[in-house]
This record gives structure tokens, C-alpha cells and sequence, in this order.
């Protein structure tokens, strides 16, 4: 084997442990996942944004950011329920680069996965004591979910990820809405597909245990945007796309039914100032049909309080080291925007 066995990390229950959810934040939670699922399974009229950087890498200018938020949230908290993208584990495409605060919770040194577990569940339960706003997260490794299952009230299973068995048999076994996106080429009827396996019971291994899940009716569709053959990027969240994806709920008889728009990646070209006008375009759609604003459930922003990006060590505090992000003034314009508009 071409690996070396460096440590025996802990398990998430000794984490847990070691880094406990208070009674309090615990019943915050609770409160924020009801409000969550009551948007998904129709009895909340609400709007959702799942909103913040590209990726969390520093823990500072992240929790600022989420104060940030949490003021504008208690100013459109009749219409919108703000969840923070707090992801703390980026997948990259070709293996290399930067993986996000699990790996390496100082960007400018190298990966230290203790140090890292340790990191991402203080940034999460941070958001939660400073702001009452429990956070999303993507679940790029399955058996990591643990660490942070008392603290997520959202989760993405990305595009690489969705045609993984295990990433759906595990998303069958959350009790919070886990979106799951298209893949990268595109198919919509793998997105379905993987909603579907999300949202029956299963039996499988997880963590070493042999365990049954009871099914996730909170499994949802996320519309990226796609590559073609040829590399180029195409975006899904038209009105036509929304309809077909209406469609296909139909023929699949799903639980509720429900869309989240990626405003970003392949839907906006990695042009991240073009959220802004994709944003308004899905919520143009949702008035034209009732069927659309019946399916759409929100929208998920790359955004954080410095725009565009930064190479590691760039030193500009609040800007992203991973993919371009709108700016705090931009974004918090284009929330009161959305407000307006729904």
C-alpha cells in the first residue's frame, strides 16, 4: 500500500465530547431545522438563501461576515430565511490544491486533519452562539458528516459526489434537507435519481456499523449549471429547465417537491457578478408560474465581504482563496432586492 498510517483520529462522539452543543444552541437548532423543512414541505411560504463564501476558509472574517448577515436577516425574516454556506471542505477537480478548512485550517501551512476537525466544528458552533443562525455545509466525505451532525441544518451533495452510492445512502439516514446537485454533465435523470435513493430506507455500512436508514423526504434538486463535451459551460435555471424538472418530479412521484438554484459555477460561468441577474431571472420565473414558485425553494450565492478572489497568502481579509465571490455591499443590496421581489 502506498499510504502511511500517520494517526488514529478520534470518533465524532469523542469530538462531540470534547467540543459539546450546549442545551441552549441545541433547541436554536431545532427551531432553525422546523422553520428549514416547513419551507420544503410547503407549509412555510418563506424564501431560502443558502449565502457566503465559496469556501470557509478563516474563521474571523467568516463569523464577521455572518454577523453581517444576521442583520440583514432580522430585517427580511417575514420573507427569507438566511442559511450561511459555512463549507469547510472544498473538492477540487483534478486532486490538487487547497481542500478547505478540514484539511488545512491555516491556508498557509500544510494539512493537519486533527487540527482541521477540531476547527470546522468550532467555526459552526460559533455561527450558531454569536448569531442563531445554524449554517450549510457540503458533504464531500461521508463519514465526516458526524462531526458536524448536531450543528448542520443543511447540507449539498456536490456535483462530483451525487452518483456516489454511499453519498445518497447516507443522505437517506439525515433528518435535515440535503440538496442534491446535478452533475457536472449535466443528466438531470442522475440528480433524480439520486433524490430518489436519498429519500427511500436503506441498509448499508456506515463508520463500521451496519445501519438502517428510514428515508429523507427533505432530499431536494439543486440546478448548477453544466459542462458540455466540449468544456463549455451551460446554464439549467431558464424557466424551461424549472419545467422540466417540474415534470420530472411528477413522473417520479417525489415528496416534496423542491429546487434550489445554484447562482454560480456552470449557471453563471464562474462570473460570479452575474448572480445578481440570474437571481431575479428565477424569481421573474416563480411569478410566471405558479408551478415554478411552487418548486423553487431558494437560491444559493457565493458571496463574502471582499468581491472577486485572491491567490493563498494574498492577505486581503474577507476575500476569497478559492472561487470569486460577490462583495458585501452587492450582496446585501441584492438580499433587500429579493425581498422586494417575492
Amino acid at each position: 500500500m502506498n499510504m502511511m498510517f500517520k494517526r488514529k483520529l478520534p470518533i465524532p462522539q469523542e469530538i462531540k465530547g470534547m467540543y459539546p452543543v450546549t442545551a441552549e444552541l441545541a433547541e436554536i437548532k431545532k427551531a432553525r431545522d422546523e422553520q428549514i423543512k416547513a419551507v420544503f414541505t410547503g407549509k412555510s411560504n418563506k424564501f431560502i438563501l443558502v449565502i457566503g463564501p465559496c469556501s470557509a476558509d478563516s474563521e474571523e472574517p467568516v463569523l464577521d461576515y455572518v454577523n453581517r448577515l444576521k442583520k440583514v436577516q432580522d430585517k427580511v425574516a417575514d420573507k427569507i430565511i438566511i442559511i450561511p454556506r459555512i463549507y469547510t471542505n472544498k473538492p477540487r477537480t483534478v486532486g490538487d490544491g487547497y481542500k478547505g478548512m478540514l484539511h488545512q485550517p491555516d491556508p498557509t501551512k500544510g494539512s493537519d486533519l486533527l487540527k482541521g476537525i477540531i476547527a470546522i466544528r468550532q467555526i459552526h458552533m460559533r455561527v450558531i452562539s454569536e448569531t442563531g443562525l445554524s449554517s450549510a455545509d457540503e458533504m464531500l466525505y461521508t463519514e465526516n458528516h458526524r462531526y458536524l451532525s448536531d450543528l448542520l441544518s443543511y447540507v449539498a451533495v456536490g456535483a462530483r459526489s451525487v452518483e456516489d452510492q454511499q453519498h445518497r445512502l447516507t443522505a437517506s439516514g439525515l433528518d435535515i434537507p440535503v440538496g442534491m446537485k446535478n452533475p457536472t454533465g449535466g443528466d438531470l435523470s442522475v440528480m433524480m435519481n439520486s433524490i430518489t435513493a436519498a429519500q427511500h430506507p436503506h441498509a448499508f455500512i456506515y463508520r463500521g456499523w451496519e445501519v438502517e436508514s428510514t428515508g429523507n423526504e427533505y432530499a431536494h434538486a439543486i440546478l448548477r449549471g453544466y459542462m458540455n463535451k466540449h468544456g463549455q459551460s451551460l446554464p439549467n435555471y431558464h424557466y424551461e429547465d424549472l419545467i422540466r424538472v417540474y415534470e420530472m418530479y411528477a413522473e417520479k412521484g417525489l415528496k416534496n417537491p423542491a429546487v434550489m438554484v445554484d447562482t454560480n459555477h456552470a449557471n453563471s460561468n464562474k462570473d460570479f457578478t452575474q448572480q445578481r441577474r440570474i437571481a431575479k431571472e428565477v424569481l421573474n420565473s416563480c411569478k410566471y408560474s405558479k408551478d415554478v414558485g411552487g418548486l423553487v425553494k431558494g437560491l444559493m450565492i457565493e458571496s463574502y465581504i471582499e468581491e472577486g478572489c485572491q491567490s493563498i497568502g494574498g492577505g486581503v481579509y474577507g476575500k476569497s482563496i478559492t472561487d470569486p465571490c460577490l462583495g458585501w455591499a452587492d450582496t446585501e443590496k441584492l438580499i433587500y432586492e429579493i425581498a422586494d421581489q417575492l
